[in-house]
């Protein structure tokens, strides 16, 4: 974007260059064919969308360095131009307000990650298969897309890629279907999805179902739950994601109900340096694992963001504490829970830590920079603590649910939830969102009253 323009109303401050705030997608369609060994991907995409309130005269897409085919609107060529990353489409005639239209694009290449201050992003090839890590704008390095967190829309994937992998997507297997080497995967995600949320992975990997079994008491019956993982990987996994259908329940006593029709997690034949978040999925790496519940944190962390941050999603990145506060502080609820150590410690914890480090965070906006400072998920954390000190439990997790459940699938600001939160308060909010969220310097530790020993 020409940096003497304004943008226009909507556009994410942080990343003004990507997404189009002039239309909406419905529905994306993918077809890909993935070959692992020469990291070959041709794929079209068949985008269903709705023009906003004024007349449409170019669409854009977010679309890499990967060579586009065909570019079709409402099933008819159109001219293009494909450059910086951008695919920008000329109808032949603006199309009115509120108008339907479909863009199908065909491409290929040899995708990889697109670069970013936090390095590369989106599509990554491993030592014998692939995976995708979007967040914040990687998604364009694999599909054409309006890469735009509020702009959440409904998917089907299909995958073809030689018969010794299996390729995993987050949604819903539908169908499984091999010919001659090679296996077509198809999943649904009927749930909005931010672009950067959606997923794939691709690898030499093992089924394992995690689901309970059905309670017989006609309670709800559980989210089903599938690891892909290499076989080699099993023991140290069953040890240290032996919790996660505890955890599960655990999440859904007190955030709500789980907000999708399955969770998938996939665990890498590599080293990863964090967990991949994504919409009903996330994937591991291999030193993830150690068969001793090392990095269950992270498993609480992942399996928190499907309620904040997938379900209930930002606006646009200023607002990622939201995402991060809650998936951190989650990791604290799911510790006391388990019998380890209690929130009241891990803030104690992150309060002293905070206070040896550099305070020029403002974890409303903390600026394209710092929006991935580890600074942020602790302070967001100590926020979200804080605001349970203030209210006591009994409000707090009834603010909790109420949250999840107005804004289940839609997606949110910090002014949003600060005026969601003061709805459970007997006294004013705003001096501890100024001070948590607004200010620099680092507030004193919060004092656990009201508080029980064990939440739930």
């Amino acid at each position: 974007m020409n940096p003497r323009q304004v943008p226009p109303p909507g556009t994410d401050p942080y990343f003004p260059d990507h997404g189009d705030t002039r239309y909406r997608v419905q529905h994306y369609a993918l077809d890909l064919d993935y070959r692992p060994v020469s990291n070959r991907l041709s794929g079209s995409a068949r985008l269903s969308a709705l023009a906003g309130p004024a007349s449409l005269e170019e669409i854009t897409l977010d679309l890499a360095a990967l060579r586009i085919q065909r570019v079709l609107l409402d099933g008819r060529t159109v001219r293009y131009t494909h450059r910086a990353d951008k695919l920008r489409i000329r109808p032949a005639a603006a199309l009115a307000p509120g108008t339907a239209f479909t863009v199908e694009v065909r491409y290929s290449g040899n995708p990889r990650p697109v670069r970013s201050p936090w390095g590369g992003l989106g599509w990554e090839e491993l030592t014998d298969g692939a995976l995708v890590a979007s967040q914040p704008v990687g998604a364009p390095s694999w599909y054409p897309c309006n890469d735009r967190p509020a702009d959440k829309a409904s998917y089907r994937v299909a995958i073809t890629t030689p018969s010794p992998y299996a390729a995993v997507a987050g949604g819903r297997l539908l169908t499984r279907t091999t010919r001659a080497s090679s296996t077509t995967w198809v999943y649904e995600q009927p749930a909005p999805t931010s672009a950067y949320l959606m997923t794939v992975s691709l690898g030499r990997y093992t089924a394992v179902p995690l689901t309970d079994p059905a309670p017989a008491d006609g309670r709800r019956p559980p989210v089903p739950q599938t690891a892909y993982l290499p076989a080699r990987l099993l023991p140290a996994f069953t040890a240290d994601f032996a919790r996660q259908t505890r955890m599960m329940r655990f999440f859904e006593e007190v955030f709500g109900p789980y907000p999708f029709g399955e969770y998938t997690v996939v665990v890498a034949d590599d080293d990863l340096d964090v967990p991949v978040e994504a919409q009903a999925m996330a994937t591991f790496g291999a030193n993830h694992l150690d068969g001793a519940r090392t990095w269950e944190r992270l498993i609480a962390h992942e399996l928190a963001h499907q309620w904040f941050g997938n379900s209930v999603s930002v606006t646009d990145w200023q607002h990622i504490w939201l995402n991060e506060g809650f998936a951190k502080y989650a990791e604290w609820l799911w510790s006391e829970h388990a019998g380890g150590r209690t929130a009241v410690a891990h803030a104690a914890a992150a309060h002293q830590l905070l206070a040896t480090l550099p305070q020029d965070l403002l974890p409303a906006d903390p600026g394209k920079r710092l929006m991935f400072d580890d600074r942020l998920y602790e302070r967001g954390a100590l926020t979200v603590h804080a605001l349970r000190c203030a209210l006591g439990d009994d409000a707090f997790f009834r603010m909790l649910k109420d949250w999840t459940r107005i804004h289940h699938h839609g997606t949110v600001s910090t002014a949003d939830f600060t005026a969601h939160a003061q709805r459970y308060a007997a006294a004013p909010l705003d001096g501890l969102f100024d001070a948590w969220l607004r200010e620099p310097s680092l507030p004193p530790l919060p004092q656990p009253t009201g508080l029980t020993p064990e939440t739930r």
